[in-house]
């Protein structure tokens, strides 16, 4: 456990010429790594239908946040496999490796054929690529993190470790700002049939500067004395994890403090980003934009909570975070589709969707295999549709053996029987029943996407920007929290571990389980509860049993 200091001033007043280098160097090194990682996510729909175009378009395009998912669930494998190495040959060659393995396998991704060319060989090694840049940055952060704390003062640590806050920001920024001067440039249709590769080429440019840059920088000074002692951790892997001394420590961090900040990470950058574009039909170019503005307004934030972190301490400006989140995230998702689809939001108060079934009669709305299509039971007819066209609806509880019943405002609409049509006679039933409510829902006023001049641009951007504060508040501190907690000896992999679970599963997993959500529900805003509840959890365990650790002194 890392020891108190005194408060006195530490030796440097100013940020060194070293330390500014520090800084520089491992942020840019890691924002490219982040760039690749996040240029997937904001692409799923296209990827949806370039890689996953033989199945149905809802499990499609869980299947592709699935895929998104599969980077993060490898992360806490590349933390233990990538913190060994780093806590025993160096942080500064354990980057370099982590850097090259990303890169390469984004670059790759730009070059892959088409399910329509290669067929199920595609996603297969689209899933791959995805592996391997989880298990490379599972190994980068850690390193990053851990490599600017053992340089910086122990009163400015919160300061110096939130610039490499910011880096998963400004690489979704940078990102973005590809991804939209692409579209700009060549047009939606060009980028959605083969434009979209070029942000994955891109990145080998990115990669040269970046190995470039870090290939500059010395051994860490804590590190390397620690080596040349001969006290550094010779099985950092068991001595960090294999007693509960030390093993408490990451189970506290993770449900105390990582979990929590990982949910708030990915609501209000990712899975605000997919809401917009998949259930409000915001289209992606508009999107991106939105998204970009309020990143680029909340993002010096992360510098403003790190810095907050060395005067009043780590642990209540994440749990605020935290708590505020859990308070604000249905008001502020309500909110968003009032400003970003109007009339959706006008349909849904004054027409408001009504799927009538019994519960034994329905399946849940996703499909493992990706054939099914939801036409062998007149609830799945009926709630198939209405989430292929991103409905919202409650349920009304049927007696048993009732056929479904659709009800749009004072319409109802009853879903074919299909023990009673078959063939082409049930294909023309379902088109015939599809079509009615098709027409009964475009005369209540649903839209079937959103209309781009009626979109509240400034109200949606403010919307956002209270997302990405959240993230800022538990985010921009926890680097320096998660260092403070673990000895010099083991550090590496101990922050790495929880840091990656929290981040990998906790929150990689939000998309693809808040949608899976929505579809098995039919109501569009519940899957917040997932990020909500987990919030509430960090909350209380953080409260309960997390230390204030703002006033350690690393170096010993």
């Amino acid at each position: 456990m890392a020891t108190a200091y005194d408060g006195a001033m530490p030796k440097h007043h100013e940020a060194s010429a070293t330390e500014k280098r520090v800084i520089l160097a491992s942020s840019l090194g890691t924002v490219f790594e982040w760039y690749d990682f996040y240029l997937y996510g904001l692409l799923a729909t296209i990827i949806s239908a370039q890689f996953f175009s033989g199945v149905n378009e809802t499990t499609g395009f869980i299947f592709a946040l699935a895929a998104f998912a599969a980077g993060f669930a490898v992360r806490p494998f590349g933390a233990l496999v990538f913190g060994r190495l780093g806590d025993l040959v160096g942080r500064k060659y354990t980057f370099l490796v982590t850097m090259g393995l990303m890169g390469a396998a984004t670059f790759t991704v730009g070059v892959l054929p088409s399910y329509a060319s290669i067929g199920v060989a595609a996603p297969i090694l689209l899933l791959v690529l995805r592996l391997v840049q989880g298990l490379a940055l599972g190994g980068e952060y850690g390193g990053a993190a851990t490599y600017v704390a053992e340089h910086a003062p122990n009163n400015k640590r919160g300061l110096y470790t939130s610039f490499i806050q910011t880096t998963a920001t400004l690489g979704l920024f940078a990102a973005l700002l590809v991804v939209i001067g692409t579209r700009t440039m060549i047009g939606e249709e060009a980028f959605k049939e083969w434009g979209w590769r070029l942000p994955f080429l891109i990145s080998a440019i990115l990669l040269g500067v970046s190995m470039w840059i870090r290939m500059q920088l010395q051994e860490s000074p804590v590190f390397q004395k620690m080596k040349e002692e001969g006290t550094n951790s010779k099985a950092p892997i068991s001595e960090a994890f294999g007693n509960w001394k030390n093993g408490r420590w990451a189970l506290i961090a993770l449900l105390g403090a990582v979990a929590g900040q990982a949910v708030v990470w990915y609501t209000g950058q990712f899975y605000a980003l997919f809401f917009l574009e998949k259930i409000l039909m915001v289209d992606g170019a508009t999107t991106n934009i939105l998204i970009a503005t309020a990143l680029a307004i909340g993002t010096p934030f992360f510098i403003f909570f790190g810095w907050l972190s060395d005067k009043i301490g780590r642990k209540k400006i994440i749990l605020t975070g935290c708590a505020l989140a859990a308070v604000t995230y249905f008001p502020a998702f309500h909110l968003l589709t009032k400003a970003a689809n109007p009339a959706l939001a006008q349909a849904q108060a004054t027409a408001p969707v009504t799927v009538i079934v019994n519960d034994a009669d329905c399946s849940v709305q996703f499909d493992p295999i990706g054939k099914n299509k939801f036409d062998a039971k007149s609830c799945d007819i009926a709630k198939s549709f209405l989430a292929k066209g991103a409905v919202s609806y409650s349920k009304v509880e049927a007696a048993e053996g009732s056929i479904a019943q659709v009800r749009i405002g004072a319409q109802t609409f009853t879903a074919p029987d299909p023990a009673k049509v078959m063939g082409e006679e049930r294909n023309a039933a379902i088109t015939a029943f599809q079509d009615e409510v098709k027409a009964a829902l475009t005369a209540a006023g649903y839209p079937a996407k959103a209309d781009p001049d009626a979109i509240n641009m400034p109200l949606v951007i403010a919307v956002l920007t209270w997302l990405v504060l959240l993230v800022t508040m538990v985010y921009g501190p926890i680097a320096a929290l998660l260092v403070e907690l673990f000895p010099t000896r083991i550090r590496y992999t101990a922050m790495s571990l929880p840091y990656h679970i929290g981040n990998g599963w906790f929150g990689g997993f939000l998309p693809t389980t808040a949608f899976a959500m929505v579809a098995a529900t039919g109501d569009i805003y519940y899957g917040l509860w997932y990020p909500i509840i987990v919030c509430a959890l960090t909350v209380v365990v953080g409260l309960l049993f997390l230390p204030e650790t703002f006033r350690r002194n690393i170096d010993e």
